[in-house]
């Protein structure tokens, strides 16, 4: 469903680009994962996705037309996207907040329909917020507050979701529970795309995985063929070991101590 072709993105006055050529696809009825260390370029290319940085070269497709013509309510429609950062000028009540989502499925004269409501509900029981519904933004913790974001963006809709580090704040229970959400969001048809860090919950949920250094795709495909210690310790620059996770099998990396 979306599809990046080569692309390149440069940071205004950066002597080397932060994204330089990358290409892979977001398929429907799968879970992907982007990883890599620090500045290898994952928030870049969803700032690309969002069209917050131009792109040097390359091409962004998404159901085989280029982003560049597609209009962005009509993005908005397709695609919901969780950034990392986000700062609200003011506070909201946390249903107003996310019922913000519907915004680009109701035209300039229609206010909130039946439908609008329903796709609050569904994505506040999706989310597990319903304890926060009272609440105003300015009161929730760190993990609530990326709780109450990922709601946003299931009343958002559309045939894909991207969410940068939507784990981060999240006590064990709550980071696992939304993994286990967007995986069963893929099963139902969903092009799922997770920037993320942690590479062994990754490894739990994810189709596939693609992982970036210095910019560049150091590997991409199954799980199982990135998931390996040649490929995961040039990048991160750390020894490391590749073992299996004991409840289900998947691949599990665990950092070593220098000198041990």
């Amino acid at each position: 469903m979306i599809r990046f072709e080569d692309i390149v993105v440069r940071h205004p006055g950066a002597s080397t680009p932060a994204v330089a050529g990358v290409s892979f696809e977001v398929r429907r009825g799968a879970f992907t994962a982007l990883a890599g260390p620090n500045g290898s370029g994952k928030s870049s290319i969803v700032a690309a996705l969002l069209r917050r940085r131009a792109l040097d070269r390359g091409r962004i497709l998404l159901n085989d037309v280029d982003l560049a013509d597609v209009e962005r309510r009509d993005f908005a429609r397709l695609v919901s996207v969780i950034t990392q950062r986000e700062d609200p000028a003011f506070a909201l009540p946390v249903r107003e907040y996310i019922a913000l989502g519907r915004y680009p499925h109701r035209s300039v004269w229609r206010s909130a329909a039946i439908a609008d409501s329903n796709a609050i509900d569904e994505a506040v029981a999706l989310a597990e917020v319903e304890p926060l519904i009272d609440r105003a933004t300015d009161q929730l913790s760190g993990g609530e507050w990326q709780r109450v974001r990922l709601a946003r963006a299931l009343a958002q809709g559309g045939e894909g979701i991207v969410l940068d580090e939507p784990s981060t704040f999240l006590d064990m229970s709550h980071e696992m529970a939304a993994f286990e959400l967007l995986s069963r969001l893929a099963r139902t048809g969903r092009a799922v795309l997770v920037v993320t860090h942690q590479l062994n919950l990754a490894a739990r949920f994810a189709d596939a995985m693609v992982i970036l250094h210095k910019g560049k795709v150091a590997a991409t495909g199954p799980i199982a063929d990135v998931m390996r210690g040649s490929v995961l310790e040039p990048v991160y620059e750390w020894p490391l070991v590749v073992t299996h996770d004991p409840a289900i099998g998947a691949p599990a990396v665990f950092p070593l101590r220098r000198g041990r």
